[in-house]
């Protein structure tokens, strides 16, 4: 776990809550590694997130409510722009604009993104804004992919703070189709 994301997410009671259960000393530790910083985005985030076909994303409502939603879409929909930030085309869907809200009064996201057939995670905590299709035509238009950019009706930047790579345990292996199919392919 890195001090950052510790840093950013370790609330007060999380960490009394740790005293009690004798973690804390552990924790304590990897805070103390911590840098003035964000995190940076490797290669290997980067290739973890450009292999993603979809991820959770939780934002905060006006009144202070978590929401989260699945999104979804071809593998590498959700681009890294830099070591410090990734986006996505936002694609017209039932029209609620929760997220999108959310994000335009605060800013605050947290992402959840899973690798179920090798029991991977990656959680990353960010700062994000939402442009219309109509404030920013283009960028909506290159994030999506060629055969959606009719359907992107806006996009999400994400300024990276903070990710964390968390241990397999409890995770399901899960299989897509096609994940099904070359596994029978390369058994033959």
């Amino acid at each position: 776990m890195t001090a950052r994301y510790l840093n950013t997410l370790l609330s007060p009671t999380a960490r009394q809550l740790q005293e009690i259960d004798g973690s804390r000393e552990l924790y304590a530790a990897m805070e103390a590694r911590s840098t003035d910083g964000v995190d940076r985005l490797t290669d290997r985030e980067a290739s973890f997130i450009a292999q993603r076909d979809s991820f959770y994303m939780a934002s905060v409502t006006e009144d202070g409510w978590p929401y989260v939603q699945h999104r979804g879409g071809e593998k590498g929909f959700l681009k890294v722009i830099s070591p410090h930030q990734i986006a996505f085309a936002d694609m017209r869907g039932n029209r609620q604009f929760m997220s999108a809200g959310n994000v335009r009064q605060d800013h605050r996201v947290s992402l959840f993104l899973m690798d179920y057939p090798n029991r991977r995670r990656m959680k990353l905590a960010g700062r994000g804004v939402y442009l219309s299709a109509k404030d920013a035509p283009e960028l909506a238009s290159d994030l999506a992919s060629p055969a959606l950019r009719d359907k992107a009706i806006g996009a999400f930047l994400i300024d990276v703070l903070a990710f964390d790579w968390n241990c397999p345990q409890y995770i399901t292996p899960r299989w897509t189709a096609d994940e099904l199919k070359a596994q029978k392919e390369t058994s033959e």
